[in-house]
């Protein structure tokens, strides 16, 4: 069992864009629900918005970060009673490393160490446990960049995408009839890259622009799939796409204390298409169409606005809080058991506290509520006829920063 399974995670849980996908990886960015692509100041920078590293002050900056993120429940209604369940309830730690050097004439580098996406669902319910026994996925994210100062307030930036995966998946048919099941679990090692600008037509607004790429990741390996109990092993290969985004933000400043940044962020899901598993041999007839047949996805590019708000209370405090409406990719008629995504709405707020000259801690929450989602009998092709409630995410983040 190796590498072919990340894809199905890829396909299933981590397109989602606002639960499962975190943009969020420091204090600051959790405090103001990643609106913080035009204003930042921390070495964060250096995953956020690259460029910004060549207008920051003349020291090193260093900061780690942990985030517990709780998945709660989704729960879903069935018009029929038997169809009805419930998924488990799920915890995660997510940690973040970030750095920015001294700059080197024009040019400065740094680099983050990040978990940007992620997720573990599980259902025991015999319906769903068919399409989702679980599906487990953990993505680590390196990212070194550098920047350069073109003009005292315009500067280019951007990096190399490192990107590592893991991942379990299990399907398990028996309860409903059906004598198939799946288990597969593996990595893959894939590179894309990000891009920056930033400008500052005056001292109290900051412009930015922010590109990450499309990364194709094809995965080769083995597939354990059963059939009435007996298992046999396939070579396989599958590819699936991680999408591009897009950022568009700016900020304005007053009195050197208050800051707000609206943020626009595309997503390009269009690239995910279908999902195609490929097979060295033919695998068992009556595993074929769960298996083996070619999904039809067709997702669709999402759009997401963010609004951050910074305070600045004196020199030891300052308080962050934002709001966020974020989009799904799923096509209803393409919703399953093991993605129930919906539209939703993002609030966050979060306290840093600066110990000393170099010093700070922050903590900072973040609440993802999805909508309800009500599936009509024919609606999609898997059949499901209900409402799905719950879902969404909790986000708690504590973090220390240093510049020394």
């Amino acid at each position: 069992m190796k590498k072919i399974i990340l894809l199905s995670f890829v396909a299933s849980s981590w397109v989602l864009a606002g639960a499962y996908k975190v943009p969020e990886q420091s204090v600051n960015s959790m405090a103001l629900g990643a609106a913080y692509v035009a204003h930042t100041d921390g070495a964060d920078t250096a995953y956020f918005n690259p460029a910004n590293m060549a207008f920051m002050q003349e020291k090193q900056f260093a900061e780690f970060g942990l985030t517990l993120a709780h998945l709660p429940r989704n729960e879903f209604k069935g018009d029929v009673a038997v169809t009805s369940g419930k998924s488990e309830i799920e915890n995660l730690l997510l940690p973040n490393i970030h750095y920015v050097s001294r700059s080197i004439g024009d040019f400065r580098w740094g680099a983050s160490l990040t978990v940007p996406g992620g997720l573990t669902k599980r259902w025991e319910s015999p319906v769903q446990k068919a399409f989702a026994e679980e599906f487990t996925l953990e993505v680590v994210e390196f990212n070194p960049v550098a920047s350069y100062k073109i003009f005292d307030n315009f500067a280019l930036g951007g990096g190399v995408r490192f990107i590592s995966s893991k991942g379990i998946v299990k399907n398990d048919a028996r309860a409903v009839g059906k004598p198939a099941q799946r288990e597969m679990q593996g990595d893959t090692l894939e590179l894309g890259y990000n891009f920056a600008m930033s400008y500052k037509p005056t001292s109290d607004i900051n412009m930015a622009i922010t590109y990450r790429s499309e990364i194709e990741l094809k995965e080769e390996g083995d597939a354990n799939l059963y059939l009435s109990g007996v298992g046999k092993q396939f070579s396989a290969d599958v590819t699936v796409p991680l999408p591009a985004a897009l950022n568009i933000a700016v900020s304005k400043t007053w009195a050197d204390s208050y800051t707000a940044e609206f943020t626009y962020e595309r997503t390009y899901w269009s690239a995910y298409k279908e999902l195609d598993f490929n097979y060295g041999k033919a695998i068992q007839p009556l595993l074929a169409p769960s298996f083996d047949d070619t999904k039809v996805k067709a997702w669709k590019d999402t759009d997401t606005f963010r609004l951050g708000l910074t305070a600045k209370i004196n020199n030891s405090l300052t308080l962050m809080g934002a709001v966020s409406k974020d989009e799904t990719p799923v096509p209803l008629k393409h919703i399953g058991y093991e993605l129930p995504d919906s539209d939703a709405m993002v609030y966050s707020m979060g306290v840093r506290i600066k110990s000393n000259n170099n010093l700070s801690y922050g903590v900072a929450y973040l609440h993802d509520e999805k909508e309800s989602l009500t599936v009509k009998q024919g609606a999609t092709e898997s059949k499901i006829n209900g409402k799905f409630t719950g879902g969404g995410a909790d986000l708690l983040t504590v973090g220390m920063a240093y510049t020394f």
